[in-house]
């Protein structure tokens, strides 16, 4: 067989061909930019020039390649040729024996087929990084040589092994930063959801899939005392392990900042000015919201995060758009907040980006599509979750993290209804409210059929609130007394805003004791200043648990 017809084929051949000639180049067409004669005529010290490609021995050439080559011929691709690299990785094999039986190596790592088709279409195929039976990684070129009845194709393999253990060790030790990340981040997040007596919660959190890195996805459910819960998602900006642990410490801080008990938009703009000090460069969009079942309805403020969306208990869904204000870390902006009605029967949705954007569409068009299963989602909150995360196309190829957070108001009707109860007086003034407060929860408390000892409780707390109101506040005032499953509340609101507090009354002092009792009999105690102005002061007293309280 003629190898120096092959050796044209060879990759690079050409090239160099076209450089020799442009090298000889006439001496009239130098002005054009070609090389001087005597430059190409130099090439030694010599007087005769080196030889051609043509005038090689390629055979010897070949030998001598630190790739492997192997030359096959014919539809059955019998062996034309095999240098020494080749054989020295796989050892001598006959020549004019087909691939099939004859190199098994090629036929393990599926190059047969690719013969074929190179022999067939006459085009060149590229197979990278495949590792051999000899444990070495090899990128195969497949080049179709020769014409008519010699046709055949040039197998050439790079040994890329080097290469491809790098790429390994560098997949590896991102799989590790992933599974870092994603540890930390799932650490960060609540094990377990806090259980408000009125709202039915839920969660779920994905992590991108494995070519994505972990975000900063949280959410969280805060129950803030006197009925009342917080409800909080956000989204840190950026990837990894960083991402991850900025969340957790926003994370801590909401915590923090909801035992204060402010409004949602206060709450965003405290966490607007810590997440500036954690990174300057770092944002994080977030939505803060609380329920109390006595309003029906959700308050909320968001930084930049996706608006709210909240089913009724006719199949209703409406989207929670305003206020919005920017991203927390961006700073210089007072933040507002908003509500929407959230009363029994209706269900409400936070979320963040991954489970509503793609690439591929508009991100309204992915909220559109979110009210749409959103609105057929029936259940309970964990089956309303799972629906919309299956609806959403959530796959664990995923490329971003979804965190979805869902709330229920149920309607309850029956028993169930009777364990949640409500009852209010309004505080007209004057030396005769506190026995008439007195009176009303007595009657409102075995109305209830607490134990005794419950009862006279619950009358010395609210005597004690009720005094504490007429004493330092200012009118309007309010008594309302709330009974869950679980705990029995009671609350007195007053128009003064300024917040009581626990102190030590010394024997001689003839005030101060009044706090200090309820937070010794109750089980827990608080106060917040309401939207309108004033405050609101209660207690709570966990109920016994036994089959014939409230009954």
């Amino acid at each position: 067989m003629n190898f120096t017809r092959w050796s044209a084929r060879l990759p690079g051949t050409q090239r160099r061909a076209a450089a020799r000639t442009e090298q000889t180049a006439p001496p009239d067409r130098r002005g054009e930019g070609s090389v001087p004669a005597a430059r190409a005529e130099r090439l030694t010290d010599g007087d005769r020039p080196l030889p051609a490609v043509d005038e090689l021995g390629v055979r010897g050439v070949l030998d001598r390649v630190p790739c492997l080559v192997a030359l096959v011929h014919g539809p059955d691709h019998r062996i034309a040729y095999l240098n020494d690299a080749y054989t020295a990785a796989f050892g001598l094999r006959p020549v004019g024996a087909p691939a099939r039986g004859a190199l098994p190596e090629l036929d393990e790592l599926g190059l047969l087929p690719l013969l074929d088709q190179v022999l067939r279409s006459g085009k060149p195929r590229t197979v990278k990084s495949r590792k051999a039976p000899d444990g070495r990684s090899y990128t195969f070129t497949c080049t179709p040589a020769g014409e008519g009845d010699g046709r055949g194709v040039l197998v050439f393999a790079t040994d890329v092994t080097d290469h491809a253990e790098a790429a390994e060790r560098l997949r590896a030790s991102e799989r590790r930063q992933r599974e870092t990340a994603v540890t930390l981040q799932r650490s960060l997040l609540p094990q377990e959801l806090e259980e408000p007596d009125d709202l039915r919660v839920a969660a779920t959190y994905h992590p991108g899939g494995t070519e994505a890195a972990v975000g900063g996805d949280w959410y969280d459910v805060i129950t803030l005392g006197g009925g009342r819960t917080a409800l909080v998602i956000g989204d840190v900006m950026g990837r990894g392990v960083r991402a991850a642990a900025v969340m957790g410490q926003l994370r801590t801080a909401v915590r923090a900042y909801a035992r204060l008990d402010l409004p949602p938009h206060e709450v965003l703009q405290l966490l607007d000015g810590l997440a500036m000090e954690i990174d300057a460069n770092q944002i994080a969009t977030c939505v803060y919201a609380i329920h109390d079942p006595n309003e029906g309805r959700l308050v909320y403020a968001s930084a930049g995060h996706l608006p709210i969306l909240v089913r009724d208990e006719n199949g209703t869904v409406r989207r929670a758009d305003e206020p919005t204000g920017p991203p927390l870390g961006t700073g210089g902006w007072m933040h507002a907040s908003g509500s929407v009605p959230l009363g029994p029967g209706s269900t409400a949705v936070l979320y963040t980006d991954g489970l509503v954007e793609r690439r591929d569409e508009d991100l309204d068009e992915g909220i559109a599509s979110l009210e749409c299963a959103l609105a057929g989602a029936t259940g309970g909150p964990q089956v309303v979750c799972d629906r919309l995360v299956r609806s959403a196309g959530v796959t664990p190829e995923h490329d971003d993290d979804v965190a979805v957070l869902v709330l229920q108001h149920p309607a309850r009707s029956g028993p169930d209804r009777e364990l949640f109860r409500n009852a209010a007086l309004e505080l007209l003034g004057g030396v005769e409210a506190a026995p008439r407060a007195r009176a009303f929860a007595s009657g409102v408390l075995t109305s209830w059929r607490f134990p005794a000892e419950l009862h006279d409780l619950g009358v010395l707390a609210t005597s004690e609130l009720v005094a504490n109101s007429l004493q330092h506040g200012t009118p309007p005032m309010r008594l309302r007394l709330r009974r869950t499953d679980r705990r029995l509340i009671i609350e007195v609101t007053d128009g003064d805003d300024h917040l009581p507090r626990r102190r030590r009354a010394e024997p001689g002092d003839e005030s101060g004791r009044g706090i200090a009792i309820v937070a010794t009999i109750a089980s827990a105690w608080g106060s917040r200043r309401t939207p309108g102005g004033g405050k609101a002061v209660w207690c709570e007293f966990l109920l016994p648990k036994t089959a014939d309280v409230g009954l």
